[in-house]
């Protein structure tokens, strides 16, 4: 990482672009509001707001660390999750090889804060942005960038475009196997896989590292399922090899790994057979930094392996009570602009008593849907909530909750603020 460019962004003057911050802390800089350790309750931060808690935030970057090292994996969390160089940092101080990111303004972003290992889980055939990436390689020799290629015709465009560009490195890429008919990108078949390859050999800037693909998108997906499709991923790695198409290089990549798959993708992975040059297992879960309260908590392998260890919810969203107009229905202040809400509503948790600030359970409450910029409660015989009490809510998907804060305040369980996460979306 860049420390330097890390410094900047504590330097950064808090202004109206960051919604939810205390109106009195206009002005001030991010490392200072940080040193005054503010009360999210107490000390003039606006609802709605967004908050991460400090401790879980933790649990969950140090057990990550632990799963990967037991099971022999080397990791490049998901990034386009947060989009947040310092949670980036934080993701390399606990052992992360790299990180992983889904198009070219992400990968500017990550370079931007000195990211030295980039795996794009994507193909990547935009000329501007392979220019771009021919510079960034020749200009700086430790600089490792990995991509998927998942058609002969990517493969051409890439060649075509580095080649204009003159590129002096060549470009690592993976092949990535569809996880079957009907999911998300990859080649379908290992006939076509090979004739990707076998593109590749031909193309002068671009180098065929290995192979890749993502399990959550297995089709009807189930442990059997999803292991069928790994066993098939290191196959094709294992035929590749003694295809001698990995001769020349230090490692061979072979990467899957989602969130909600990881257990699977620990457990063939193991079964890797020795090839011709020490392998490279590139798991790249992202979701995990602030976990949620919707589906990843269902789907995540420690449910399924509770020895593992648990995910911890790590976000919390706090809006107000803006208006009872019935006894069983009331509306808070944030809405769509606030609350990930693709695939599930936020969950009605904690009410913090404007009259008296004792915080307790939600009960009674729940979110059944939501505008623009408000939150549809409906509310059961005796849950006591009034206009101007906080409801804090926990959250679904993390991909869309991050995208929508543009510095998000690092609460400890008493409510002291203590960081502050930028992101860039």
């Amino acid at each position: 990482m860049t420390a330097n460019r890390l410094d900047e962004l504590a330097q950064e003057r808090v202004d109206f672009r960051f919604k939810g911050l205390p109106p009195e802390a206009e002005g001030a800089t991010v490392a200072d509001l940080a040193a005054r350790r503010l009360n999210l309750f107490t000390d003039g931060f606006t609802t709605p707001v967004l908050a991460l808690s400090a401790e879980r935030l933790e649990h969950n970057l140090a057990l990550m660390e632990t799963y990967a090292t037991r099971h022999g994996l080397a990791f490049a969390p998901h990034g386009k999750t947060s989009m947040a160089p310092r949670l980036f940092q934080r993701q390399i101080e606990h052992g992360a090889w790299g990180i992983t990111l889904a198009v070219p303004h992400q990968v500017r972003v990550a370079r931007e804060f000195g990211i030295e290992r980039i795996f794009l889980a994507n193909e990547l055939v935009d000329a501007a942005a392979l220019r771009w990436l021919a510079g960034e390689l020749s200009s700086d020799p430790s600089f490792r960038f990995v991509c998927y290629v998942d058609s002969v015709r990517g493969v051409e465009l890439m060649q075509a475009a580095l080649s204009a560009a003159g590129a002096t490195r060549p470009v690592d890429v993976v092949v990535e196997l569809g996880a079957g008919v009907g999911a998300r990108t990859g080649t379908r078949t290992e006939a076509e896989c090979a004739a990707v390859a076998d593109a590749v050999a031909t193309a002068d800037r671009l180098r065929l590292v290995g192979v890749a693909g993502y399990e959550g998108e297995v089709p009807e997906a189930d442990g059997e399922r999803v292991r069928a499709w790994l066993r098939r991923l290191v196959a094709l790695a294992v035929d590749f090899d003694t295809a001698g198409r990995f001769a020349g290089l230090d490692e061979i990549v072979v990467s899957a790994g989602g969130s909600a798959w990881f257990d699977a993708v620990a457990d063939v992975f193991a079964d890797v057979p020795e090839l011709t040059l020490p392998v490279l297992k590139l798991l790249r879960s992202g979701a995990y930094v602030s976990h949620d309260d919707g589906h990843y908590r269902h789907l995540t392998p420690f449910n399924r392996v509770p020895e593992e260890g648990a995910l911890h919810p790590a976000f919390r969203l706090w809006a107000q009570v803006v208006s009872r107009p019935a006894p069983d229905q009331a509306f808070t202040n944030a809405g769509k602009r606030d609350a990930a809400y693709d695939l599930d509503l936020p969950e009605a948790q904690v009410v913090r008593d404007a009259a008296t600030g004792v915080i307790r359970d939600a009960a009674g409450v729940s979110v059944t849907g939501l505008s623009d910029q408000h939150g549809w409660l409906r509310l059961e015989a005796g849950a006591g909530l009034e206009v101007g009490d906080w409801l804090g809510m926990g959250l679904s998907h993390p991909c869309t909750s991050f995208d929508k804060w543009q510095l998000i305040p690092v609460v400890e369980a008493d409510g002291t603020v203590v960081d502050y996460v930028r992101t860039f979306f």
